[in-house]
């Protein structure tokens, strides 16, 4: 069977051709035409520009009398006298009075030409028939439509070439052309970034967010549209300037450069009415030669040489004979047949499925199967994919005479979900047209109306949420309105919130912090000038009421912060910097140059006051010393050198300094609170989290330290009440000093901890074998035990202790523990002490100088070496396992020690690096520290009855704190001659001979006969 139709109208009598470039005003032409019949169809490329069409017929005769017809909609009133269609929709033949075909150019597109050229050869108004393209169709109608009217129309305003701009420069009111999908978005992304947002316009969006996408550009909330070549066909838009960001696409079959006719066609859309437009090209595309300038300004195009043609006499005795009837070719020249479209691709395959060609055995269903195969393919997918789902409708259609509702139900169900991203939805939008182009097919549903409302209405909710999707990600709403308002020359309000949210025309700009203005990301240019400047006058306004505010607040208002930030209310305002004296830093001011004149003196004078009260408040100590007028001499340079090192000062480093004081002179320091303790000179009340972080943000200040590891880091150990803490190599170790503590290897312990343990320490190593009395720990006289208050007082562990002692620069001897008991039963056992010893005890008392003093003498520090290796016990073997520890006897270190580790690899000090010192017969090692001298003429009585024994001074500090000393000439003046061994903080007063018939010597006397 073979469908026949009317013979083949070759005359153009009745015909006109309005042809001409873009903006010429054929469409509203063809409107106006149509209307002023009784009756009228016009067919239009696209489903978009059918509803655009639509709508202005509508509105011109009242949506009664119109009808649209489309692949996937119908509206069709029941007396409608006009009707809005796709090409691909109009019907075959009309007995309406007016008929018009738009861009009738299409006819020379591969892939839908052949359905432009059957409408042009075939469908003719019975009063008058209208033909709307491009100036190149004239030659090919006139050939092939002998007696066609023709009338050319010339473009109302003129189009120039404008040359290459990036994309961030092109001008408002601007399209930019892709081709592909991502490129459309990445642009878009760019121009959201920096210039407030984009429309975007794809042929795979549907229409209803196609429109919605236009729409958001021609309203103004966007100044700047992005699109595939889908906007050169016949979409009218407020286009100023068009850029071309790609000048190849892919058309079905290949990739290849756009023709000049196809860049005309789309540059042509710059420029509406009489309002000239510009054309161009981005970065991204080389500029256009001189020539195709011209063509394209000129609109001088390569006429169409063929149409595109596919027979309407079908075969449909089998599906053989329907495929081999679309072989057939053109009889007349200017016809070419066109290559297979996607129905002839479906059937294709679909003619090699055994189960399709069981079913299509007569005519009417090879007719039905090839009305499947019209269904179009929305999702792009593959040819074999589509032809699968074509497989199903037919057979459905074949076997149940509609398409089974279940399937469908199941298929629109999949597709009804408005989650997910952009790409997602568009799938989802593809799937839902495929259905509701079936919805509209005749007779292919058994309740057609009802799948017609349910797909239209996912589709439009889909649509909407694709909409939102794309302007959310590519539009700032913010800048977008902004941008309006600039263009309607309006006035803009400005006004910042309690918070310092800073609004103009309601709509956030940025952020005021302080006296610094933020403006949040997004628009540049012209128009983001516009908005600061509509910022700066509310902000002119906030600066000087906040700086008056800023000039009457309260201490408590502002706050120095542990990067040096000074901040008022939260706010930062200025920021600290290092001066030439430590407890005096620059103010720096954080402010924009809106602030000036008097209000700015004002800020800076405040918070200079602020920061000087706020050091000389948690700081009072060394303020005070720094400004005590009644300290003289030596305590005043001594005064000077604690607060240049904030508080803390080795007491070897100024040895001579303290040896010099008198009495009266250390009285008045200590009334400023400070301490001359064994090891340190320093001021208690500053060994406290607020002094200690202070301290250490104006060093850090003064020595580029802000960034140096282990800032701020030791504050919180110090707040938490910890008297020792595993040193970080990592750190700068002059933190640990600045927070209070000593540096001793592997361990640090607090200053003001270190000298109790000196307290607990001296009377061991002062009392004598014999004396009654034995304080625990005390060994011989000259070594001792670690005990539990010097584990307790450091919260250390033994091992700790141990090296903590060893930092300190003490020895340890080990003996076996059975030995070490025996040892002290000994001891213990011994005869006590009789009156006439206790009275020699008291008179050696009387021998020292001051009551007070007793705190004041440095003990003598060891140098900073470890146990020798050759000192260390040798670990147990497998049978001396259960053998008890050895006890680990400590000693100050001497001279020989040092000579010993210097050999031992095991030791700190190796080779020419000994910076030990000692003092026996006035002699020093060169390149040892300073030590903690005491006076010359002190001699201590050993257990040999009396006689003196050299002294050895004051030892090294421990090997953490050699990297800020250098050598340091011996500062002992053996006074008196030979000095003795003492480990006193404070030097012992001197004791008076007690009167042998004294009741204390009596007394004395008495107990001992009782312990007997």
């Amino acid at each position: 069977m073979t469908l026949t139709s009317q013979p083949m109208i070759l005359s153009g009598r009745g015909v006109t051709a309005v042809l001409g470039p873009t903006n010429t005003g054929k469409t509203h032409y063809a409107i106006e035409r149509m209307v002023a019949h009784g009756t009228g169809v016009i067919g239009l490329p696209l489903r978009l520009l059918a509803r655009e069409v639509y709508t202005r017929v509508a509105e011109k005769v009242g949506v009664q009398n119109v009808a649209l017809v489309t692949g996937e909609e119908k509206i069709s009133p029941p007396n409608a006298r006009f009707s809005v269609c796709t090409v691909e929709a109009m019907p075959r033949e009309t007995k309406a009075a007016f008929v018009a075909i738009d861009e009738v150019q299409l006819a020379g597109d591969l892939e839908r030409g052949h359905i432009f050229t059957d409408r042009i050869l075939h469908l003719r108004g019975r009063d008058e028939t209208l033909l709307l393209g491009a100036g190149t169709m004239r030659p090919i109608l006139q050939q092939l439509l002998p007696g066609i009217t023709v009338v050319e129309r010339p473009r109302l305003s003129h189009l120039f070439y404008a040359g290459q701009k990036k994309i961030t420069r092109l001008p408002q009111r601007s399209a930019i052309v892709a081709f592909s999908a991502d490129e459309v978005y990445a642009i878009a992304e760019l121009i959201r970034r920096q210039r407030g947002g984009a429309a975007v316009v794809l042929g795979a969006l549907s229409p209803r967010t196609r429109n919605a996408q236009v729409a958001l550009y021609q309203a103004g909330d966007v100044e700047y549209l992005v699109a595939t070549d889908a906007i050169g066909m016949g979409l009218n838009l407020d286009v100023d300037h068009v850029a071309f960001a790609q000048d190849r696409k892919f058309d079905g079959y290949q990739f290849r450069n756009l023709n000049p006719a196809e860049l005309g066609q789309i540059a042509g859309r710059a420029g509406r009415h009489v309002r000239d437009g510009t054309f161009g090209v981005t970065g991204q595309v080389d500029p256009f030669d001189e020539e195709l300038v011209e063509r394209i300004e000129g609109h001088e195009f390569d006429n169409v040489k063929v149409l595109q043609w596919r027979t309407k006499n079908l075969d449909f005795a089998s599906i053989h004979a329907l495929r081999t009837s679309l072989e057939t070719g053109p009889t007349v020249p200017g016809l070419t047949r066109a290559l297979p479209a996607v129905d002839q691709q479906a059937l294709e395959h679909l003619s090699r499925y055994p189960e399709i060609i069981d079913l299509a055995t007569n005519p009417s269903r090879v007719e039905k199967l090839w009305e499947a195969c019209a269904l179009p393919d929305y999702r792009r997918i593959a040819p074999a994919q589509h032809a699968d789902l074509i497989s199903t409708l037919f057979s459905d259609l074949v076997r149940y005479g509609t398409v089974n509702e279940d399937f469908l139900a199941e298929q629109v169900h999949r597709a009804d979900r408005t989650d997910g991203e952009i790409d997602t939805l568009s799938a989802r939008i593809a799937q839902i047209r495929t259905w509701t182009y079936v919805s509209n097919r005749p007779n292919w549903l058994a309740d057609p109306t009802h799948w017609q409302e349910k797909t239209r209405e996912i589709e439009d909710r889909l649509s909407d949420a694709l909409h939102e999707r794309l302007t959310k990600r590519f539009v700032d709403r913010r800048t977008s309105v902004l941008m309006k308002r600039l263009r309607e020359n309006a006035m803009l309000e400005a006004e910042i919130s309690v918070n310092g949210d800073v609004f103009v025309e309601g709509h956030h700009v940025g952020q005021l912090s302080g006296f610094r203005f933020t403006p949040i990301s997004g628009a540049e240019g012209p128009d983001a000038k516009a908005v600061q400047s509509a910022s700066q006058k509310a902000l002119a306004l906030e600066f000087e009421a906040r700086a008056a505010r800023l000039h009457a607040a309260g201490n408590g208002d502002l706050a120095i912060s542990s990067d040096g930030a000074i901040r008022w209310l939260g706010d930062p305002v200025a920021r600290l910097a290092g001066s030439d004296h430590v407890m005096r830093p620059r103010v720096i001011l954080l402010a924009d140059e809106q602030l000036t004149g008097n209000a700015r003196d004002h800020v800076a004078a405040r918070i200079e006051r602020f920061v000087n009260h706020h050091i000389s408040t948690v700081l009072k100590p060394l303020d005070d010393l720094s400004r005590a007028e009644d300290l003289q001499g030596l305590a005043k340079g001594l005064a000077f050198q604690l607060v240049e090192n904030l508080g803390v000062l080795f007491r070897r480093d100024v040895t001579e300094e303290v040896k010099s004081l008198d009495q009266d002179a250390r009285a008045s320091m200590r009334r400023y609170g400070v301490r001359f303790g064994a090891y340190h000179i320093f001021v208690p009340a500053l060994l406290k989290p607020a002094p200690a972080e202070l301290i250490t943000l104006l060093w850090a200040l003064k020595n580029d330290g802000l960034d140096k590891p282990g800032y701020g880091d030791l504050i919180p150990v110090l707040a938490a009440g910890r008297t020792s803490v595993v040193t970080d190599p990592a750190f700068e170790r002059t933190f640990y000093k600045l927070a209070g503590f000593r540096f001793l290897g592997k361990r640090a312990v607090r200053i003001d901890i270190l000298e109790r343990l000196a307290d607990i320490i001296r009377p061991l190593l002062q009392w004598k074998p014999g004396q009654a009395n034995r304080p625990e720990g005390a060994y011989d006289g000259r070594r001792f035990t670690t005990t539990t208050a010097m584990l307790s007082i450091l919260g250390a562990t033994l091992e700790d202790m141990e090296e903590i002692l060893k930092g300190l620069g003490y020895r340890a001897d080990a003996v076996k523990a059975e030995e070490a008991a025996a040892h002290l039963s000994v001891q213990d056992a011994s005869t006590a002490p009789t009156a006439e010893t206790a009275t020699e005890e008291s008179a050696e008392k009387a021998d020292h100088d001051d009551a007070d003093s007793a705190s004041e003498e440095p003990a003598s520090e060891a140098p900073t070496v470890e146990v020798a290796a050759e000192e260390q016990p040798v670990a147990a073997t497998s049978e001396e396992a259960e053998e008890p520890k050895p006890v680990l006897l400590w000693r100050l270190g001497g001279r020989t020690d040092n000579q010993r580790q210097a050999r031992s690899p095991g030791g700190e000090r190796r080779g020419g690096n000994n910076r030990g010192q000692d003092r026996g017969n006035g002699q020093r090692r060169q390149g040892g520290e300073g030590g903690e001298g005491r006076d010359g003429n002190r001699q201590h009585r050993g257990k040999d009855g009396g006689k003196p024994q050299q002294g050895r001074g004051d030892r090294n500090e421990q090997r953490g704190d050699r990297q800020d000393r250098g050598d340091r000439k011996d500062r002992n003046n053996n006074r008196g001659g030979p000095q003795p061994l003492r480990f006193e903080a404070k030097p012992p007063r001197k004791e008076k001979p007690i009167d042998p018939d004294s009741p204390f010597a009596k007394l004395a006397a008495l107990k001992e006969q009782m312990k007997k």
